[in-house]
């Protein structure tokens, strides 16, 4: 697990609304305080004074910004540098990530069609830790109407094929430069079955945490990035066995070398603390 992502959920607080903020850090293992598109009209003294008195733990605390193109972003990043937390998300990037992060660790956003076409540049970038990436906004910046397939369409409630080659580009060039990828929201919060298999898939093919925008997603994302006892038991006996080989050997008829030794010191790595 990286050393920004503390767990799997990571689940969006609107930063106006005191109330929701303490409660959503008691439902998940980290909690993004959102400036931006979650927080409505916002006022923007109330809300950076709700970040400032939160008192969360900063080491389990996102704040989004709003994005270099909106007129508050300087005043926002300023907030966050007068603030404990020091783990930014920014949104609306374009082909580049905006000046003046530096000091801070960056969450960049994939959301534009400029942040896809740039988004080797983007996950190099010294300031950024991790990537994540937003299907609704891409989506309409295409020009599309409905980032997943419908029910009259082959594959519904899946998403379309720009959307999976955007989340997959994303995953492959953070992971080339050594950062963490978080997985965009299940939308449909009432679709538990949907969420939990997106969640799987999530975890099955790498990455950090899935965010989520209700707080009903947190126990599903958790059970999805949670190992299946038979996937433990797999790989404690690999680790085992690996200890008295220098190179591969077999187990149960299987040929395990390095990268399935990997992989099992990552399975065990999801187990609870």
């Amino acid at each position: 697990m990286p050393e920004f992502i503390t767990g799997p959920a990571v689940l969006f607080a609107p930063a106006g609304r005191a109330e929701i903020i303490p409660k959503a850090a008691s439902r998940a293992d980290m909690v993004i305080l959102d400036l931006e598109d979650g927080a409505g009209e916002v006022d923007r003294q109330i809300a950076y004074s709700n970040i400032l008195n939160s008192g969360l733990d900063p080491a389990r605390t996102i704040v989004r910004v709003v994005g270099p193109g909106d007129p508050h972003f300087a005043e926002d990043v300023a907030m966050v540098r007068s603030s404990p937390y020091t783990l930014v998300m920014v949104p609306k990037i374009s082909g580049a990530v905006p000046t003046g992060l530096d000091g801070l660790n960056v969450i960049a956003m994939i959301e534009t069609p400029q942040a896809v076409a740039g988004i080797a540049g983007i996950a190099a970038h010294p300031a950024v830790v991790g990537l994540f990436w937003g299907a609704e906004d891409l989506t309409h910046l295409l020009g599309g109407t409905h980032s997943r397939y419908l029910a009259d369409e082959a594959g519904e409630g899946t998403y379309r094929e720009t959307m999976r080659l955007t989340r997959a580009l994303m995953h492959i060039h953070a992971s080339a430069h050594g950062k963490f990828c978080i997985d965009a929201i299940h939308a449909d919060f009432h679709d538990e079955r949907g969420q939990y298999l997106e969640a799987v898939d999530a975890a099955r093919s790498g990455f950090a945490a899935s965010a989520c925008i209700h707080p009903a997603q947190v126990e599903t994302i958790r059970r999805a990035y949670a190992p299946e006892q038979g996937q433990v038991e797999w790989a404690r006996r690999v680790v085992e066995k690996a200890t008295g080989y220098p190179g591969a050997f077999t187990l149960d008829g299987q040929m395990i070398d390095a990268p399935l030794v990997s992989q099992a010191r990552r399975i065990i790595g999801r187990l609870p603390a």
